[in-house]
């Protein structure tokens, strides 16, 4: 894409137009618009967001500011080494001292569910991506709180009925021993129970775990028609080599990644990683416009992009033009224009926020090739299907279902009940407090 095709893609569906009010400068806090990306930097989950989710935050900053050089934008970032303490003192800091407006990526539930508090009390924007867990948009659903890229029931829900139909329908997980992994197996199972599979049970590492070992061979005992991989980046990367040096790979047993991106098949290599499925919302070669965000991408770190990071590029774009269309960094007027405003770019087509915070789009079963088919290095995945928005997301009213009355019996405070999210939680646990009378 050259540069006026860059500029083309932030005008798409009126969301900048020439009457858009500028905001001058009394109008932004401090008068500089700061973004703070916290993620992984260094750890297990650093390849497929970390110092690359920092980048593209950058190019989005750029992009915006080639449109609206009237508004600064200033980048920040910090790594959380996935701990939820470390992550919230940062965040808490970044709001407090250093006026940070927003924060995004996150990568990790645990530390996601820790912050999602902070944002709320705080009245700041958080836009997440690789953040699994159902609970964000559920038990602590916030007005706040935007779920850009994917959840458990998205990632496991289509892949799981595919297999099924297929015949494979007994599982066995392998999975991280912390909120996400614990949230991946949860959602696998009562996707699978609903398709007629059944779960055979499930076994949980801790994260940067090195050896696998007793893991897979738990795995292989358990008789599963297919294996599932609740992990993700290094972790994932490990298990698969393990995989292969138990024979595995040539076993009956059908491993599944329920989270992989292109890091993970570049780092294992597709000898390793051939015939892995999963199910994500991008990848660099989907079309033209993802080809030249990549290739863009690639120029500036020597790898194309992930699912993580273009939702990086995507949820900062979605937020500056939202400044940009308000005329201020204000939190309520940006958070309702960018709730009432479709997204509409390279990364997410027409896609729109559901009242609970996610980000409603499609979503496609990819499988790493066979190498024979590989003619590039990082052209190791082929598109299988594709997911409907309608379809990939769980009906919101019956996912709130499920912890409504337990968040009743737990007391929601007041406080907490003051947007549209939460008044919807009051609604579910009033509807199913009538039913049981």
């Amino acid at each position: 894409m050259n540069w006026h095709g860059r500029i083309a893609t932030l005008l798409v569906a009126g969301t900048l137009t020439a009457s858009f009010p500028t905001a001058r400068a009394a109008e932004i806090s401090g008068g500089v618009v700061r973004i703070g990306i916290i993620n992984d930097q260094t750890g297990p989950l650093s390849d497929l967001s970390g110092s690359g989710s920092v980048t593209a935050a950058k190019m989005a900053a750029e992009d915006f500011q080639a449109l609206v050089p009237s508004i600064k934008v200033e980048i920040l970032a910090a790594d959380h080494q996935n701990k939820p303490d470390i992550g919230v003192g940062i965040v808490r800091k970044w709001f407090d001292v250093d006026g940070v407006d927003m924060i995004a990526d996150v990568s990790n539930s645990a530390v996601g569910l820790a912050i999602q508090s902070l944002a709320r009390d705080k009245n700041k924007i958080a836009v997440y991506s690789a953040v699994a867990t159902t609970e964000l948009t559920g038990k602590q659903c916030s007005r706040n709180g935007l779920a850009w890229l994917h959840d458990s029931y998205n990632l496991v829900s289509g892949p799981i009925r595919t297999l099924v139909s297929q015949g494979y329908d007994t599982w066995f997980f392998i999975a991280a021993d912390y909120a996400f992994g614990k949230n991946m197996v949860l959602e696998s199972q009562r996707v699978l129970a609903a398709a007629g599979g059944k779960s055979l049970g499930a076994v949980y590492h801790p994260i940067g775990n090195a050896d696998y070992s007793s893991f897979i061979l738990q795995a292989k005992a358990s008789g599963a028609k297919a294996i599932a991989f609740a992990n993700a980046g290094d972790q994932l990367v490990n298990l698969m080599k393990q995989w292969n040096e138990f024979g595995m790979n040539t076993g009956s047993q059908k491993p599944v990644a329920e989270l992989m991106f292109d890091t993970d098949v570049h780092a294992m290599g597709p000898n390793i990683a051939k015939g892995l499925t999963t199910l994500t919302a991008w990848y660099w070669a989907l079309d033209e416009e993802s080809r030249a965000f990549g290739q863009r991408f690639f120029k500036l770190r020597n790898a194309m992009p992930t699912a993580p990071q273009a939702a990086v590029y995507s949820g900062v774009s979605h937020y500056l033009k939202a400044i940009a269309a308000v005329g201020t960094d204000a939190t309520d007027p940006v958070l309702e224009k960018m709730r009432s405003t479709p997204v509409n770019d390279f990364y997410a087509r027409g896609a729109s926020l559901r009242e609970d915070g996610k980000l409603v789009h499609d979503f496609y079963l990819v499988q790493v090739k066979d190498l024979s088919e590989v003619k590039a290095p990082w052209s190791t995945i082929t598109c299988s299907k594709k997911f409907q928005a309608a379809k990939s997301m769980p009906p919101w009213l019956t996912v709130n279902a499920r912890w409504s009355s337990a968040a009743i019996e737990v007391g929601v405070p007041n406080r907490y009940l003051m947007d549209s999210c939460d008044r919807a939680l009051g609604r579910c646990a009033s509807r199913r407090k009538k039913q049981k009378s």
